[in-house]
């Protein structure tokens, strides 16, 4: 590699950058350790403990327990007090690292991390033949991470702030209605609106024949099952017509054909009905996401997104920060005249279409 001038400031400036992203990198397979040893549990609303205590309390072997706080004190998720030589996991913190309920637990990331590393040498074989890779195709750990890397954002937003921001949608909901969940993964979404509107029907659709399966186990296990037809269909040709509130949840930009998806919601939604879509929060523009949020959901489309919707018919490759502007227009030029963004998150863009 030929070189002229080199600003040194420049080169030491990167790669400090450089190892801090190798740091962190380093430090997610420790995070995910420390979930699945109990590590974080044991620590959370304990107050300072000893590494010896936290060892007692997890199960895990000291010299391992120590050597975990370390890392954790120095990637600053736990404090450290060198006067008592105890270690605390702060309460905020553990609201990311041990509530898995909570709205800000963060975790099931990991999970989808873990997979794209598995991944890798198939994703960079069809990248090298300009090949799709099925979201079937990939490591299990993706199925399960998704759904527990999304549930807590759709469980704080969904029923609170994202159905009421719909224009009448939670009165159709309340008093009954017919919902389709296209696209539903392990059915999060799909349970969380039966179990806040009992008097409505709800049907998940997703071409994931693994997925369905679960999606039916965990709805059975929160007393759901006898209110939501889970089946194996593709978003071009689910079944069933006149639904009253069709949902896309982070899942159109994987398509294929998005355009065509959006057809047949136009073709099965009620005269009067409603199409929610949620989308990863972006602007139309490369430099409006160049910040954390983007630079994550980039890499998510390069490995995860654009790879899913190459391998379908037409394969778009419309990529996780398409922005408003092409999701709009490809609303619009599906038949629906009223398209806004209804209300949004520091994570995701929630729109509303109505014929």
């Amino acid at each position: 590699m030929a070189t002229t001038a080199i600003d040194e400031q420049k080169l030491e400036a990167f790669m400090g950058r450089f190892v801090g992203d190798m740091s962190a990198a380093m430090t997610m397979p420790l995070v995910r350790l420390g979930e699945r040893l109990g590590l974080y549990r044991a620590m959370a609303q304990a107050g300072p403990l000893t590494s010896q205590e936290i060892a007692q309390r997890s199960g895990v072997r000291e010299r391992y327990v120590r050597e975990w706080l370390a890392n954790q004190t120095a990637s600053g998720y736990v404090e450290h007090d060198p006067a008592t030589d105890r270690y605390t996991l702060p309460d905020e913190h553990a609201m990311a690292l041990a509530d898995e309920d909570g709205p800000a637990y963060m975790l099931g990331a990991l999970a989808i991390m873990a997979s794209v590393w598995a991944d890798e040498d198939r994703i960079a074989e069809r990248m090298e033949r300009g090949e799709g890779f099925g979201w079937h195709e990939h490591d299990p750990r993706l199925f399960a991470g998704t759904e527990r890397f999304f549930r807590p954002g759709y469980q704080a937003h969904l029923v609170a702030e994202w159905l009421p921001a719909l224009d009448g949608v939670v009165e159709k909901l309340t008093k009954g209605a017919t919902v389709a969940d296209i696209g539903c993964g392990h059915g999060a979404s799909t349970i969380i609106m039966a179990r806040a509107f009992p008097q409505s029907r709800f049907a998940g659709f997703d071409y994931h024949d693994g997925s369905i399966a679960r999606a039916r186990e965990l709805a059975q296990d929160a007393g759901v099952g006898d209110r939501i037809d889970f089946a194996v269909a593709s978003a071009d040709a689910y079944p069933g017509e006149g639904y009253d509130l069709v949902c896309h949840f982070d899942c159109l930009h994987d398509m294929g054909d998005p355009a065509g998806a959006a057809r047949h919601v136009r073709e099965t939604l009620a005269p009067d009905g409603t199409w929610m879509i949620v989308e990863p929060y972006a602007g139309d523009t490369l430099e409006s996401n160049l910040n954390p949020v983007g630079r994550l959901f980039y890499a998510a489309s390069t490995v995860l997104c654009t790879p899913a919707s190459l391998s379908q018919d037409v394969a778009l490759g419309l990529g996780a920060q398409a922005g408003p502007a092409r999701l709009a227009a490809i609303m619009r030029d599906a038949g629906f005249s009223r398209v806004r963004i209804a209300t949004q998150t520091p994570f995701n863009l929630i729109f509303e279409a109505r014929p």
